[in-house]
Order: C-alpha cells, then sequence, then structure tokens
C-alpha cells in the first residue's frame, strides 16, 4: 500500500509544481487562510486515485471536509500544506497523507516536491527521508533546543491569538536555543523527526494537518501529546506539542 501511495502522490505532486511555478488566483477562506485551484486539483486527483485504489479505505480531506465522514478506515489527505509558502514561492511546501486502520495511526507520508524531499513511516517499521532512515535528535538540554512553531489562522479578529502566540514565545524563547516559523505543520512535524528541531507547538490546528507528521515523527522516537501532556487526539485536540521526547517536560512547563 505504500508504494501505491507514494506513486500517486508523485503523480499529484506534478500539480503542485506546476502552480509553484505559475501566477495563481488566490482565494480566502478565512482572514490569513489561503485556497487555490491547485490545492483543490491536488485534492480532487488523490481523492479520485485513493478511492480507485484503497476501496476499503474513506477519504477526508481539507477543501472538500465532510463531517459525516466517519473517522475509522481512513486516508487523511492535506493536498498542500503550506499553502501561504506555495503561493509566494517559499518552497517550504507539501502534500500530506496519513493512513488510519480502526483510528489508529498506519502509514504516514508528507512530500515536499519542491525540495523532492519524500518523509514516509509505517507503524513499526521506522521512519525515512527519501530512503534513509531518519531519528529525532538526542538533545536534552531545553536551553540549546531549537524550537519550532505557527501563527493560528482566524475567521475574524485575530488578536486573542496573537496575544497567546506572544504570551506562549515569551516563555519558550528566553529558555531555548531559538524559534523558527517555517509556516507547514506536516513538515515541522518532519524537521523533528529527522532531528532538524528538537520541538514544535501550535494551536488551532486540523486533522489533516498533522496525521502524516505525527506518525513519521513517532516513528522517528518523537513524542506527541496536546498542550495537557495528554495523548494527541485526532478531530479532538487541537492544540500539538511534538518533541524528540528528551525536552518534552521542559517544553510543555513553558507553555
Amino acid at each position: 500500500m505504500k508504494r501505491k501511495l507514494i506513486n500517486i502522490i508523485k503523480e499529484a505532486s506534478k500539480i503542485l509544481i506546476e502552480g509553484y511555478y505559475n501566477e495563481k488566483d488566490v482565494r480566502f477562506k478565512a482572514k490569513k487562510d489561503l485556497v487555490t485551484k491547485y490545492d483543490v486539483a491536488v485534492e480532487n486527483f488523490l481523492k479520485k486515485r485513493f478511492s480507485e485504489e484503497f476501496k476499503d479505505f474513506n477519504v477526508i480531506a481539507e477543501e472538500s471536509y465532510d463531517n459525516s465522514l466517519k473517522f475509522d478506515n481512513s486516508i487523511i489527505i492535506d493536498p498542500i500544506d503550506g499553502t501561504t509558502n506555495f503561493v509566494n514561492r517559499v518552497p517550504h511546501t507539501a502534500i500530506s497523507v496519513g493512513v488510519y486502520k480502526n483510528k489508529k495511526p498506519y502509514i504516514g507520508i508528507v512530500y515536499n516536491p519542491i525540495l523532492d524531499e519524500l518523509y514516509y513511516a509505517k507503524v513499526n517499521k521506522g521512519a525515512f527521508l527519501n530512503g534513509k532512515k531518519i531519528e529525532v535528535s538526542k538533545q536534552k538540554t531545553f536551553q540549546k533546543a531549537l524550537i519550532s512553531t505557527g501563527f493560528p489562522y482566524s475567521n475574524g479578529s485575530c488578536e486573542k491569538d496573537l496575544n497567546m502566540v506572544i504570551k506562549q514565545m515569551r516563555k519558550v524563547l528566553p529558555n531555548c536555543q531559538d524559534i523558527r516559523r517555517l509556516g507547514s505543520a506536516a513538515l515541522d512535524l518532519c524537521y523533528v523527526a529527522r532531528g532538524s528541531y528538537e520541538g514544535y507547538y501550535e494551536m488551532n490546528l486540523k486533522a489533516w494537518d498533522v496525521s502524516a507528521g505525527i506518525i513519521i515523527l513517532t516513528e522517528a522516537g518523537g513524542k506527541v501529546s496536546n498542550e495537557k501532556g495528554k495523548k494527541y487526539r485526532l478531530f479532538k485536540d487541537k492544540y500539538i506539542v511534538a518533541t524528540n521526547k528528551k525536552i518534552h517536560k521542559k517544553l510543555l512547563e513553558h507553555l
């Protein structure tokens, strides 16, 4: 199944690459939440092909999300994670596909076709980047930890969210090495998985933002929770904290 998924994702990535280098008509789903015809085209391509190839799975996708679909045996798609980057030709954008069996993680794939970086993992089989096994950082000292975060979207005024972001940064930034803001939750999780970051936190995320990345990170030896340190629940928790496991407690303390 994994090989078929990767082949289909690579086919779909041709649409993303075409759009990346061309002018784009942009629609706003919310004040800072963008969508383009390429998001829709990639999603439609993946939904069609996945539905044909994997008939035992339903397909849950960002741009056509139907909350009547049951999360059980599911393929969860974010057609272009990091759409703002995509629109502005910033090369941190990816197709994210998470596969779940009986609501349990099974396969995670995140592909950045601009940099040709393919991250994938299957439960109990490890995590890989372009065929090479990856593992989380061994850094134990929070003061030396590089942390990533994101800024939440808001349908109205973003003042409340902004205040929360600033409050968190005031606690985290003085105590860690530094903070990065990449603009793609799927890739942030992969960067923790490959040891580039020690940790990542963000609020107001959707299941498709993280469904693949959390599988990849966990298989690379990392840890994922909600802001209370409890197990992260897809489609329920909106706040994610993901680390190399060694600094998890410290990051939670500073949030």
